[in-house]
């Protein structure tokens, strides 16, 4: 039996084809200028040591490191159905109660690192203690930011989500330049860059979802709500895993002055997805919101296409004129850094086209994929580790593995996008009780 919920959203217009167009290119501008803003960040490694970078680079991937995807993509997910059906009051209750829950986690990883600073500090090679209580609030930050930012994708603010972005890479930008070039500072000062930058662009996601999180609550069945977010956290957690923790791997088994050719190569092809991202991010929530009202859509075709041709375009482009780029950037790790590049951004092409797939799988509710996901992601932590202790003098064995378990990931999610293409049933918001 249909819902009337169900009912009155199968009843809403389409969207027009060419609104993806204008919102994805807005983006993928905002992307690509936040992005050239946040590389003016890494001009900074000139005027500082090589192992000063190297551990603003690892501090860097702590925070990137954060499950800020499946974050953000839950509350895409929760957002884009609760304005088809109705029910921005459960989730205003479930914005509330997820940020006190991040920060009494945050409270108590606070707690952690307090307790094994020594160890922590020995480990990364810091030489300044305030650097971890800049990164721990910068974790905060980030752990925040994705639950509006995921409001805003939801209802589809694309306009102020790419302001957001930009903005967020001024302040970063230029915090980290005054403190470097004014003050003399290191890696704490270019962090304290990127805690300010993360502060202008959650400011601006809460300002502008406002009206949404400052609703009165109404309750929601949070054991539901556990199975539908659940398998969206795992998912989108395995991306961004395979997208982030090569760095920190890496800094376990390799010195500060090998690490900042990894920091740099790694900075140049992470920007290919600047160009492809924002595809999957227009993408998701009108997918949902097509499952929600029972429309055929083939939009996804549309955004596979693009991110492949996107994505191999820019990694050749990458290739090409990497070297003259990088004589701009790290004119003293030219070598270094230019020959790892072709192993990065190889290495991104698998993992963008597996990120457009994960979307489309999960924003329909196909959720057989996860585990597999899963297996995957467990896979690559436990054999990096132990070819890194077979090699430990080969740099890109890091990225061949990177490469290799992106390529399998690929093929998963491919197997499940096109071995049964129909959709699946409704993922809207939870009821309440």
């Amino acid at each position: 039996m249909v819902s009337e919920g169900t009912q009155n959203a199968s009843a809403l217009p389409a969207e027009k084809p060419s609104s993806f167009f204008r919102q994805s290119g807005w983006l993928m501008i905002a992307n690509i200028i936040g992005g050239a803003l946040a590389l003016g960040v890494h001009f900074l490694n000139q005027k500082i040591s090589a192992g000063e970078y190297s551990i603003f680079g690892t501090l860097l991937m702590v925070t990137a490191f954060l499950p800020t995807m499946p974050l953000q993509m839950v509350f895409a997910q929760q957002t884009a159905s609760a304005m088809v059906l109705g029910r921005e009051r459960q989730l205003a209750a479930m914005i509330r109660r997820a940020t006190f829950g991040i920060v009494l986690v945050w409270l108590v990883l606070a707690g952690l690192v307090w307790v094994f600073q020594k160890q922590i500090m020995a480990g990364w090679e810091l030489t300044n203690p305030l650097a971890l209580v800049v990164t721990l609030l910068a974790v905060l930050l980030a752990l925040l930011t994705p639950l509006f930012t995921g409001i805003l994708q939801g209802r589809q603010d694309f306009l102020w989500m790419g302001w957001a972005a930009m903005l967020g890479a001024v302040g970063r930008v230029v915090v980290a330049a005054v403190l470097v070039l004014g003050f003399s500072g290191g890696a704490t000062s270019m962090m304290m860059g990127a805690l300010f930058g993360a502060l202008a662009g959650l400011g601006i996601a809460m300002w502008r979802s406002r009206d949404l999180w400052l609703l009165p609550g109404e309750a929601f069945a949070a054991k539901d709500l556990g199975r539908q977010v659940g398998p969206l956290i795992l998912g989108f957690g395995v991306c961004q895993f395979m997208f982030t923790t090569d760095t920190m791997y890496a800094k376990a088994f390799f010195p500060g002055d090998q690490m900042k050719y990894y920091v740099a190569a790694g900075t140049f092809s992470r920007a290919l997805l600047w160009l492809v991202l924002p595809l999957a991010a227009v993408m998701f929530p009108k997918l949902v919101q097509s499952s929600a009202r029972a429309q055929k859509t083939n939009l996804f075709n549309l955004v596979i296409l693009g991110t492949a041709v996107l994505a191999i375009c820019g990694a050749m482009g990458l290739w090409l004129v990497g070297p003259w780029v990088v004589k701009i950037v790290y004119p003293n790790d030219v070598a270094g850094t230019v020959a790892l590049l072709p192993w990065y951004a190889g290495a991104m092409i698998p993992l963008a086209l597996s990120n457009v797939m994960a979307n489309d799988l999960l924003a329909r509710a196909r959720f057989k994929v996860v585990p597999f996901m899963v297996i995957i992601g467990v896979a690559y932590a436990v054999a990096l580790p132990l070819l890194l202790q077979k090699y430990p003098s080969r740099m890109e064995v890091v990225l061949q593995t990177l490469t290799g378990f992106n390529l399998l990931l690929l093929a998963v999610c491919a197997w499940f996008t096109y071995r049964n293409p129909s959709p699946a049933g409704n993922v809207a918001p939870v009821s309440g009780n």
